[in-house]
């Protein structure tokens, strides 16, 4: 029993601290923290809620969005205002090669609104920008990435006519169950059938993930002729790649030998030089020897002569004074 109860407080514990996220948008679940709220809390709320009810909004509506591929499409929030296209366009497109890129501006001054669209050419690319853009800094902002719910979430309501996700504490306008702010496991039992009487989804028990995970977003059913062209298109990027890291490669390996020729000629230029200076020392020493010998034999010479002489006048002397003795006798 007690292995029971343990067993319940943890799975419980677990729930609680799990999340889970909006596969369709309803206003009034938008605007609760765990998604089982039955009224509208707030002014925009009701407003949304009208706007649904009545069918006011066409997601497919808006005539800048032709062409685009949702699937291939991801939305980004938080830009800063002094982040222009072409900024964004080459942050992007460390993921993947850009296809299109709308900045949302103001429609009188021309200011940015601070989100954009940005269509990649496969979902792939879309995808792997998913997972590793979201959280990023552009010109000091750290931005938000979701998938284009605008056209892939059914019954969405944007912020401007009281839907949305996201929002600001200080509006008191918080909407919850998108990937930013999913909703939290309640605390209190679902009141399912008014959930079921007002029209509202209830939340996906049994579908709870950690907050650390990442939410897939809807991907498009392939066909033959999907699967072929994202097929060519993943190898004619992969050969890109390779062209430009072959390129990389080649113009650092020229480099590389050019510099190796540089310090090769250097070192055979000092090497010689070196050479030189030994020769030239080597002679200058053996021309100072010959002119020290040269020196020394000449003095050699003249003491020699020297001697020889004195040598003469003494024998001079000793004969002058034989001769001499001689006559005295």
């Amino acid at each position: 029993m007690n292995t029971m109860n343990r067993n319940k407080n943890n799975t419980n514990s677990s729930k609680l601290n799990s999340v889970f996220y909006a596969q369709t948008y309803h206003p009034i679940q938008a605007g609760s923290i765990d998604g089982t709220d039955i009224l509208p809390h707030d002014n925009a709320v009701y407003r949304a809620l009208l706007c649904s009810s009545a069918g006011l909004y066409d997601p497919f509506g808006d005539p800048n969005v032709i062409g685009e591929d949702p699937y291939c499409t991801l939305f980004v929030g938080h830009l800063s205002q002094f982040t222009t296209e072409d900024t964004l366009r080459k942050a992007m497109s460390k993921y993947g090669t850009v296809k299109n890129l709308r900045l949302v501006r103001h429609i009188v001054t021309g200011a940015s609104q601070g989100y954009a669209f940005v269509e990649f050419e496969s979902e792939r690319e879309m995808q792997r920008a998913y997972e590793k853009a979201h959280h990023s800094v552009i010109d000091d902002s750290e931005i938000i990435v979701d998938y284009n719910r605008q056209q892939l979430m059914p019954g969405w309501i944007p912020r401007r006519l009281g839907g949305g996700l996201g929002g600001k504490k200080e509006s008191g306008q918080l909407r919850f169950g998108g990937r930013e702010r999913p909703f939290r496991a309640p605390l209190r039992p679902i009141p399912l059938d008014d959930l079921k009487r007002l029209g509202i989804p209830p939340p996906p028990e049994g579908h709870y993930m950690s907050r650390f995970e990442v939410p897939s977003p809807p991907r498009k059913k392939r066909t033959s002729v999907d699967r072929d062209r994202e097929e060519r298109h993943r190898k004619s990027y992969e050969r890109r790649r390779s062209s430009s890291r072959d390129h990389i490669y080649e113009e650092t390996k020229e480099g590389y030998g050019s510099k190796k020729r540089s310090n090769y000629s250097h070192e055979h230029e000092r090497r010689s030089s070196s050479r030189n200076y030994e020769y030239d020392e080597r002679d200058s020493h053996k021309h100072d020897r010959s002119s020290t010998s040269t020196s020394t034999s000449i003095g050699y010479d003249h003491h020699h002569h020297r001697s020889d002489k004195r040598r003469s006048r003494s024998g001079d002397r000793e004969h002058r004074s034989h001769k001499r003795h001689r006559h005295n006798e």
